[in-house]
């Protein structure tokens, strides 16, 4: 079972939905979490509680709450779960604790190889910051290593590409170099999706590469990865041109949705039972050219079909991030200062759960 330890995130990716939908951020009390976690628990039966948020490990609470939850789950044999690791603080304290039940492989999404692409998208995040927490978690006994990267990013160049599997290689020189136990192997899997530009995002103006490129890119990056204790992983990019289609539509994708419906697509998500080919006879039919949503990058002016929704972040804000990410420039987090997006006005005139 979820608990959810607050709303919103700090961080800022430019990339990311959610973490303009959900702002400002919200966080619920430990006390109030341990209570919920385990009532949960007792009325569910399930072995397993997984700590939600779009950054856990920026909730400042995590230890107390760690702790006041293992004193219920350890001797009932619940194991934690801790998502939304951030590489820049990785905490071997926090996951001794919550591997006292169950050890587990570590997650990381440094979503870009390169630093250039990581300040581009705002992913506050140093390779030597990935490479310290991956040093600490061999050292204390983990073997295995989960990366997200994203590509078809803005801005990205083949040298963003490779720096993916430059990356791979130094995490496992690092296991080679501090790993406490060599005898099992360690296992690095790498796993690339196809960037999607969303509403009410910086990159809400961006175009999304195509399928083709996208899958260009995805050869250069597993002929560059040939180690075996590097798995690779990636996502097809016909399920994300659809995404990115919906993601950007205006009511004329209502129309296809529909023809697609009638013409038996449901449960579209599942990869066993999505076509592309449904979908893109749909899109003919109803006289929609889908890459006018998908592959199409707008001017500033332009009047997005999206914009009669207010999340309360102004548009002037996201269009200023989106210059900043041509110029590599970082924005720094909500707790450090405010970048007046506007989101921050909701709770004080009492627009939102605060």
């Amino acid at each position: 079972m979820t608990i959810e330890l607050f709303r919103g995130c700090i961080r800022g990716c430019r990339f990311c939905q959610a973490g303009y939908a959900y702002r400002p951020v919200r966080s619920r009390s430990v006390g109030k979490l341990v209570e919920q976690g385990v009532r949960s628990l007792e009325n569910t039966g399930y072995q397993e509680i997984s700590m939600a948020s779009l950054s856990t490990s920026d909730y400042r609470g995590l230890p107390a709450l760690c702790d006041g939850l293992l004193d219920w789950c350890e001797p009932r044999s619940v194991s934690l779960s801790l998502p939304s690791l951030r590489a820049d603080n990785f905490s071997m304290d926090i996951m001794h604790r919550v591997q006292r039940v169950r050890k587990s492989g570590l997650t990381f999404a440094p979503e870009a190889g390169s630093q250039r692409l990581r300040d581009a998208i705002n992913k506050n995040v140093r390779e030597e910051d990935l490479l310290e927490s991956c040093r600490v978690a061999f050292e204390g006994g983990w073997n295995a290593v989960k990366l997200y990267f994203m590509l078809g990013l803005p801005t990205e160049t083949d040298e963003d590409v490779l720096a993916i599997a430059d990356l791979a290689y130094k995490v496992l020189a690092t296991w080679k170099k501090h790993a406490a136990v060599k005898n099992r192997g360690v296992r690095i899997t790498v796993s690339t999706s196809c960037f999607v530009p969303k509403p009410h995002t910086p990159f809400q103006w961006e175009a999304q590469v195509s399928m083709e490129e996208y899958s260009r890119r995805v050869r250069l990056l597993r002929g560059a990865m040939t180690a075996k204790a590097i798995n690779y992983n990636w996502h097809d990019p016909e399920t994300s041109f659809i995404e990115a289609v919906l993601s950007r539509g205006d009511r004329r994708i209502g129309a296809v949705i529909e023809s697609v419906w009638r013409r038996g697509g449901v449960l579209q998500s599942w990869g066993e039972y999505f076509s592309l080919e449904r979908w893109m006879e749909a899109f003919e039919e109803c006289g929609v050219d889908p890459h006018f949503y998908a592959g199409r990058e707008r001017s500033e002016g332009e009047i997005m079909p999206w914009e009669t929704i207010s999340l309360g972040v102004r548009r002037e804000h996201l269009w200023h991030e989106r210059e900043h990410s041509r110029e590599g420039s970082l924005s720094p987090d909500c707790r450090h200062r405010c970048l007046a997006c506007g989101a921050a006005k909701l709770l004080r005139e009492g627009k939102c759960d605060g």
